[in-house]
């Protein structure tokens, strides 16, 4: 029996070096695309989920048609408490508001994922529970001094330095780090069984 050919890389539409190493990981081989996608701030009472799901479609779907046959990756992800969106800190206040606030709380990370290729769409959300303990004033001054929290959604990265600000999570850990991977190895071997090594 021959060899089957090797897949096509998907394509990854994101600008995120933390996606990028989750492929990595799980040994998904991919190309990455700049998606032509504004997000913009959901609005005060929108719901997390409808969020992510639009934006890893809008990111997905703003390179597709450039893509070929080979399948188009977006995702997106987002810090939520008790309904209420944690973005990306505007500055050091901001983002010493956000951990102050999560302190000694449980919050969700929700990640919207889309895989699009020219016959169908997939469009899911994954959610991981993650309860921080609680901080000190030493603990989010020390934390803001790092400066790791630019950038980050929930002004935290729990696979660097901001893995001492949590108590336990519950769920998929690499969700909270920014891609869903074992929902998108399920997809994959759902969809393309053998093809990528799942499935």
């Amino acid at each position: 029996m021959a060899d089957a050919p090797p897949a096509a890389p998907l394509l990854l539409a994101s600008r995120s070096p933390q996606r990028r190493a989750i492929l990595e990981q799980l040994g998904i081989p991919f190309d990455v695309v700049e998606p032509r996608y504004e997000e913009l701030a959901p609005p005060d009472l929108a719901d997390a989920t409808d969020v992510v799901r639009e934006h890893a479609q809008g990111k997905a779907h703003s390179v597709a048609a450039d893509a070929g046959d080979r399948p188009v990756l977006g995702v997106d992800t987002e810090v939520v408490l008790r309904g209420e969106i944690f973005g990306k800190p505007t500055d050091a206040t901001d983002a010493e508001r956000m951990l102050e606030r999560l302190s000694g709380q449980t919050h969700v990370v929700v990640s919207g994922l889309c895989l699009v290729t020219p016959g169908w769409e997939v469009v899911e959300h994954e959610g991981t529970r993650v309860t921080f303990r609680e901080l000190t004033p030493r603990d989010l001054a020390a934390y803001l001094e790092t400066g790791e929290w630019e950038g980050r959604a929930g002004a935290y990265a729990i696979q660097g330095l901001g893995a001492a600000l949590v108590k336990c999570i519950e769920g998929d850990y690499l969700n909270v780090v920014g891609l869903p991977g074992a929902l998108l190895v399920q997809l994959l071997a759902d969809r393309f069984a053998g093809t990528y090594g799942f499935g």
